[in-house]
């Protein structure tokens, strides 16, 4: 059994070697810069001086969206290798698999529609404050 693990054992190995030496050169033959000033160290947006502060609040709605469209991109990625196989499948399995895709999409949409009624794709145009009220 231990001998089935060995080539996983070996690529790991080699991995860690691998990111240790990448690591170790960067390290040694890395240049270091002897003059740090203030606005070598600053944030630098193609040319353009920032706008804003960089570590502003972000709403939470953001993530919610985020996180499901992450779920429901996942869940729709499930759909592509049903429609290539439909053909097999539905010789196989008559309509069962056809339904079972219907219950599928019908649990998608409900989901769908559960997020919309709870608002969370509604994300409400707040407009930024003035500057001199921050």
């Amino acid at each position: 059994m231990a001998a089935q693990f060995l080539p996983v054992l070996i690529t790991l190995g080699v991995a860690l070697l691998t990111a240790a030496a990448v690591l170790g050169l960067a390290a040694i033959l890395g240049q270091r810069s002897r003059h740090r000033t203030v606005t070598k160290g600053s944030t630098y947006e193609s040319g353009v001086p920032l706008l804003d502060e960089a570590q502003k609040r972000i709403s939470v709605k953001f993530y919610l969206v985020a996180l499901v469209f992450v779920a429901l991109d996942v869940e729709i990625a499930f759909l592509y290798p049903w429609a290539v196989t439909y053909r097999d499948l539905l010789a196989e399995y008559s309509t069962v698999i056809l339904w079972d895709m219907v219950a599928f999409m019908a649990l998608l949409a409900m989901a769908y529609a559960y997020l919309w009624r709870t608002g969370v794709f509604d994300w409400g145009r707040r407009r930024p404050p003035a500057e001199g009220q921050r």
